[in-house]
């Protein structure tokens, strides 16, 4: 199963795209998962001994320059979203409760309590988590792997973009917050001397929160950014699961790895 189309959104619209596969697959069934992203499920039936997979597009992001500068209380958006009757992908009931990968954990839901003060401005307080999970955390791909529970990341204060999305996750739903896990890419500009940011040339994961009226907002703990125009959406789901750019079964003899490679270059005026 390929997930590796860029959605059409609010934010971004796909402008063209194209995957290449090699060996050619036996079938190749393009359809449209649960949360709107678009899907390609193969089969190969052939010996191979590489499998290279190759995917192009042209994306127009074009996602405001900052985040909402007036929110409502976190108190209240909660009440909205038990309340709400949306319940398609865009909605906040699919985002409310926990998951294998996100479950409800004390010691999260505590940790993330801490910057939802009595009455604070939702946007505020999020970027506040999101602001201590960059600060609190270190970026370690040798911690955890694609399987690490949220809460064995969370108790070794280490990880990789996925491990933060999924503890910041854990955090907002205990405090009965809808908040979605996003795969994507991220382009990084750094400044003359400075470092790129944890996550370039490489498949990235952040958040987005549902904020009431003030709708739907992304933001990047691995970085402690918002998810504005740096960032490329594949697709959102309720954690990684849902939106795992690639997978599968492979039934093969011996070891395998795996190399990604990705780069997001900005096109010429």
């Amino acid at each position: 199963m390929l997930r590796l189309t860029p959605v059409s959104s609010a934010t971004q619209t796909l402008i063209e795209s194209a995957v290449c596969i090699s060996p050619t697959p036996l079938r190749l069934l393009v359809g449209q998962g649960p949360f709107g992203e678009t899907t390609r499920t193969i089969i190969l039936d052939r010996p191979h001994d590489q499998l290279v997979i190759e995917a192009r597009s042209r994306v127009d992001v074009h996602a405001p320059e900052r985040l909402p500068s007036a929110a409502p209380a976190w108190e209240a958006v909660r009440v909205a979203a038990f309340g709400t009757r949306q319940l398609g992908a865009d909605g906040p009931a699919a985002y409310l409760y926990p998951t294998r990968r996100t479950p409800c954990v004390g010691a999260i839901t505590d940790y993330a309590r801490a910057s939802f003060l009595a009455g604070r401005p939702i946007i505020e307080a999020a970027c506040d988590l999101m602001v201590r999970i960059h600060r609190d955390f270190t970026y370690d791909p040798d911690t955890t792997t694609v399987s690490t529970p949220a809460i064995e990341a969370f108790e070794a204060r280490s990880g990789v973009c996925q491990d933060f999305a999924h503890i910041m996750i854990a955090g907002l739903r205990g405090l009965g917050l809808p908040a979605a896990y996003v795969s994507g890419y991220l382009r990084t500009n750094p400044p003359p001397g400075r470092p790129r940011l944890e996550g370039a040339d490489a498949t990235h994961a952040w958040i987005a929160l549902w904020c009431g009226e003030s709708g739907w907002i992304g933001l990047d703990p691995t970085n402690a950014v918002p998810a504005l125009n740096d960032h490329v959406v594949l697709a959102t789901g309720r954690d990684y699961s849902d939106v795992a750019p690639i997978d599968g079964i492979i039934l093969a003899p011996g070891k395998q790895a795996i190399k990604v490679e990705v780069d997001v270059v900005p096109e010429a005026d």
